[in-house]
């Protein structure tokens, strides 16, 4: 293949901006087609959609976010186990179109590993990006009542329904825990995947514990084009975090930790369903330094990114490679983070940030405090974070490796 582009498949539940790995299909189908690869996307039906000629293959869309009854539940379970929309969708695409490598994101639930028998018949070697725990956790997060589980780990999905982990629903666990039992009694990933590719060392490793990937699994984490990014070493003296708002992200630790720093100005950028609740807790304890900016993308983001002292990454949930931290490193802003997943993997303490016990507001609250002691450190750990996100998070970087990674699974 050295001589011309590849045709790459690039499959992904979703094909329009909606998340962490969303921003990854897009990045990375930017970053193919400027060095002369042809894309090809499959994805579900959604008006949010990027126009592509590609989209008459597209499954029908679904909508598992809103409430169903029990009876429409159980009519779901043959699209979350094995959807032949699906499969007969993308063998009329792959008897049009020849197809080198398939680049699997996210398919659970929307589009399923079905697609993985169509792979095979057609002889297209497949790749897939980790973006969560899905192959492990019934419910992606390896979370339940709040707090990090394993319980899963080695097959045992029964403890989804025990802890009713999706939302506190009986029914909707029970149909996630039986989704894993299928589909790891079909061996579709096992058979269907030639590679993975885990954007954290810490998720990669979750994998080999848990026994699940036939195939190997490489390293490769995600990647920022430092160049859309123009740093500012000097800040307007306000702490930030951007991001989701929901318990997971541990926003309300953060919150909390506030509550004794009144000489700290905390700014929260994001949107979700904890949202009200976190501002209700400013509210009810009188913490007149911390503001709610609403969700922001783009240049206004990076507006308020590059004012700021520090980011703050106070999450409690298992995060893999997040785009947080590349962003800010790119702005030359240090990141205070919490140890936990992949978190600890992209910074390196006392030089581009700071680590702190997660869930733990009276260690965040005296990291914050030595932060301030360390004022006129930040504008040298700020130019340290930004050569870090060109260096090791670069396009060029991740290319050679993405590159790599499809000829390995071709066999070249």
């Amino acid at each position: 293949m050295a001589g011309r582009g590849m045709n790459i498949l690039l499959v992904n539940k979703f094909y329009y901006l909606r998340g962490g790995a969303e921003r990854s299909v897009f990045e990375t189908k930017k970053l193919l087609e400027e060095r002369g690869h042809r894309v090809i996307p499959f994805s579900m039906v959604d008006e949010r959609n990027e126009p592509t000629p590609y989209g008459r293959y597209f499954v029908d869309h679904v909508e598992f976010n809103t409430r169903h009854s029990v009876r429409q539940k159980l009519g779901i379970i043959p699209r979350v186990i094995y959807y032949r929309e699906a499969r007969r969708n993308l063998e009329k695409l792959l008897r049009r179109e020849r197809v080198d490598v398939a680049h699997l994101h996210n398919i659970a639930h929307q589009i399923s590993p079905s697609i993985l028998d169509s792979l095979l018949e057609f002889q297209v070697p497949v790749v897939q990006t980790l973006h969560d725990y899905k192959l492990i956790c019934p419910t992606y997060t390896m979370m339940a009542g709040g707090k990090v589980c394993q319980r899963c780990l080695g097959g045992r999905y029964y403890h989804a329904v025990l802890q009713r982990c999706n939302k506190g629903s009986l029914t909707a666990s029970l149909l996630n825990s039986a989704e894993m039992y299928a589909h790891r009694a079909l061996g579709l990933y096992r058979r269907g995947i030639g590679l993975y590719l885990a954007p954290s060392r810490f998720l990669m490793n979750k994998l080999v514990e848990d026994g699940t990937p036939k195939g190997p699994v490489i390293h490769l984490p995600n990647a920022i084009d430092a160049g859309q990014y123009r740093p500012r070493y000097d800040n307007d003296g306000y702490a930030l975090y951007f991001g989701r708002l929901s318990p997971e992200k541990g926003v309300h630790t953060l919150i909390r930790a506030m509550k004794e720093l009144p000489e700290v100005e905390l700014r929260i950028i994001g949107e979700g369903l904890q949202r009200d609740q976190l501002q209700r807790m400013v509210r009810e304890e009188n913490l007149t330094n911390v503001r709610f900016l609403g969700p922001l993308y783009g240049d206004a983001l990076k507006k308020v990114l590059a004012g700021a002292r520090f980011v703050v990454l106070p999450s409690e949930c298992y995060e893999n490679c997040p785009f947080s931290v590349l962003e800010s490193f790119a702005m030359g802003k240090p990141v205070l983070g919490a140890a936990i997943g992949g978190i600890p993997e992209l910074i390196d303490p006392g030089a581009d940030g700071w680590l702190f016990r997660p869930g733990d507001s009276a260690d965040l609250r005296e990291k914050i405090r030595l932060i301030g002691r360390k004022d006129r450190d930040l504008g040298a750990m700020g130019q340290r974070a930004r050569q870090k996100a060109e260096r090791r998070f670069g396009l060029e970087p991740h290319y050679r490796r993405l590159i790599g990674a499809y000829r390995q699974v071709r066999g070249q």
